[in-house]
């Protein structure tokens, strides 16, 4: 086989509810670009990347000089012929990568009639736990509903979450709201469901002395881990030194490099592999072979998916042996999706692995068209940039923080 074509589409497909987290808000939407890889004897793989539009389309299409006519086996090959890490140092194309990756993994499972997961070492686990992302939200402005701001609120969605998709794990992100506010937040929410686990992530914006203060206020918690209170490895060691609950991170150890430096002086307990953000599923589980060396632990993490890269995570969570606690998804404040069949369902908070071949989704080309068209209506939105704080930018550490007690919807 050989690569013929790659094809980029930028879509944008609504969320129950505008997202808020530290550095902005995921304006009720997500933007992702579907990447099609189709081969000389006919087989189409499929990959996605966050983002979308004219430049993240314009990449793909610049990878078809560098690809065509190669090998989708030669994955190697592929990562040092697009990402040379000294050549592309002007022009990360980690993601870009990743979503290449995809398609080619799935063309593979296409011409040998496997699961990806089975060409991956095959798997260990059928059916993938996840976490219940909790989220403060904006009220949806089509419907006036779907709020979460206030304490109660907070408690109320993941009950909700919880009935509906039988999640026993929850994650709060955070960030938002002064400290203090999200604290009561995160008790409340731990005494609800005193069953249950709990993490919570601010997104690497308190000072090492804040989240030193709120790790220690947690202790008693059923805490998975407290996810990037701080941006960087050395406020992440600070830290680590002064609270008993392990730290964890996707935003300071994100590559080789990071993570032989927290092996050798450790900052963080639990490593949150991405599909995307390491380069492709194949990275993830090298890096999942070093934290399986050194006792480090490893979770799933979500940066916003479709059930494209959904199935990648499945796949990657069927795999590992050391995947000690449920994954991260975004995936349930979606409204629908690009692939066949729609949403992927959850049962007892977890979703089946894939056994079909490939990735085991296929596109519906009639939504993928729909969701192309919504996005050239609406465009892009800013991710870091709040719908209703024109001017505002949070820093680091932030002490801009929003109003628990406005109401008000965008």
């Amino acid at each position: 086989m050989k690569i013929a074509d790659i094809r980029a589409t930028s879509v944008t497909v609504p969320l129950e509810a505008p997202l808020r987290h530290a550095n902005g808000c995921h304006w009720g939407r997500f933007v992702r670009t579907i990447v099609e890889v189709e081969t000389d004897n006919g087989l189409i793989g499929l990959g996605e990347m966050g983002g979308g539009g004219e430049s993240a389309e314009a990449v793909f299409r610049a990878m078809k000089p560098y690809l065509a006519g190669h090998d989708p086996a030669r994955l190697e090959e592929m990562r040092f012929r697009i990402a040379n890490p000294t050549a592309s140092l002007y022009n990360n194309r980690t993601q870009v990568l990743a979503a290449l990756e995809f398609a080619c993994l799935d063309i593979l499972g296409q011409a040998w009639d496997v699961p990806v997961h089975a060409i991956l070492g095959g798997k260990l686990r059928d059916r993938v736990p996840f976490a219940s992302y909790c989220f403060f939200r904006y009220a949806d402005p089509r419907t006036g509903k779907g709020e979460v701001r206030t304490i109660g609120q907070v408690v109320e969605n993941a009950r909700a979450l919880k009935q509906k998709y039988g999640f026993a794990t929850h994650k709060m992100k955070a960030g938002v709201f002064p400290p203090d506010y999200e604290l009561e937040a995160y008790r409340a929410l731990a005494a609800a469901f005193p069953e249950d686990r709990v993490r919570f992530d601010p997104n690497g914006v308190w000072s090492t002395e804040q989240a030193i203060r709120f790790g220690q206020s947690i202790e008693d918690l059923r805490n998975d881990y407290l996810e990037d209170p701080v941006f960087g490895l050395n406020g992440m060691r600070r830290t680590r030194q002064k609270i008993r609950v392990p730290l964890a991170t996707n935003t300071v150890v994100v590559g080789f490099e990071q993570l032989a430096a927290n092996v050798l002086d450790t900052a963080v307990d639990v490593i949150l592999l991405d599909t995307t953000f390491w380069g492709g599923i194949r990275a993830c589980i090298k890096a999942a072979a070093v934290c399986e060396t050194f006792q480090l632990g490893v979770a799933v993490h979500s940066s916003g998916e479709l059930g494209i890269q959904l199935a990648t995570m499945l796949h990657l969570g069927a795999v590992l042996p050391n995947l000690s606690f449920a994954a991260d998804a975004h995936y349930h404040h979606l409204l629908d999706d690009v692939i066949e069949g729609g949403l992927m369902r959850y049962e007892n908070g977890s979703i089946a692995v894939p056994n079909a071949p490939g990735l085991g989704v296929r596109l519906d080309r009639e939504k993928l068209r729909q969701y192309s068209e919504l996005y050239k209506e609406l465009g892009n939105y800013a991710y870091d940039r709040d719908p209703l704080r024109p001017g505002w930018t949070p820093i680091i550490p932030n002490d801009r923080w929003a109003d628990p007690n406005d109401d008000r919807c965008p």
